[in-house]
């Protein structure tokens, strides 16, 4: 029963630390990453689908991503959806290569990057602290069902506490090193 309450607890942490990631992917750095363009959906044949499943997409450079449309037709509609998402980005059109320059990061902008990729990490923390508080309540559920004893409950809070503290370790790291992208020139 406690086994089956941590392993839970991790994996839903797990899955926070997954989505914090996915979240930064998303606060562009000064450097042209793929990813960028990860939640951009393009209107293909009547649904939406994302970018990378009608297109390749690389880094041609530091600062420009190269995309290229499977299909020709594509292209206007892949345009389209780059301007309607909201990463400020000005695609231009080369035949059938569509290039994405990304402007430099001034100060004020990075600051906000930064500002909300702190945000993104509070939302985690938050989450993760949130599955602690489920996983303690089930031990003194069983507890006051008498399925386990007081120090089992005891013991299993104190495994649950090592493996938030485990996981908050986790989501600071990755703050710590995307703000270092953030502000690295």
């Amino acid at each position: 029963m406690i086994n089956e309450i941590k392993a839970d607890a991790e994996e839903r942490m797990g899955k926070t630390i997954e989505s914090l990631s996915h979240a930064f992917a998303k606060i562009r750095t000064g450097r042209a990453h793929p990813s960028l363009l990860d939640s951009v959906r393009v209107s293909y044949y009547g649904s939406e689908s994302p970018l990378s499943q009608v297109a390749n997409i690389s880094a041609e450079d530091a600062r420009t991503l190269a995309i290229r449309v499977w299909e020709r037709s594509m292209v206007p509609e892949v345009e389209k959806a780059i301007l309607k998402s909201d990463l400020g980005l000005n695609p231009s059109t080369a035949g059938e290569v569509i290039r994405v320059p990304l402007p430099a990061l001034t100060e004020e902008t990075r600051k906000g990057y930064t500002k909300q990729a702190r945000h993104e990490a509070e939302q985690a923390r938050i989450a993760i602290r949130n599955i602690r508080r489920d996983a303690i309540a089930d031990l003194k559920e069983l507890e006051k069902e008498k399925e386990i004893g007081e120090d089992d409950e005891r013991r299993g809070a104190d495994e649950v506490q090592k493996i938030t503290d485990r996981f908050i370790a986790e989501v600071e790291k990755a703050l710590a090193t995307k703000e270092k992208d953030l502000m690295a020139i």
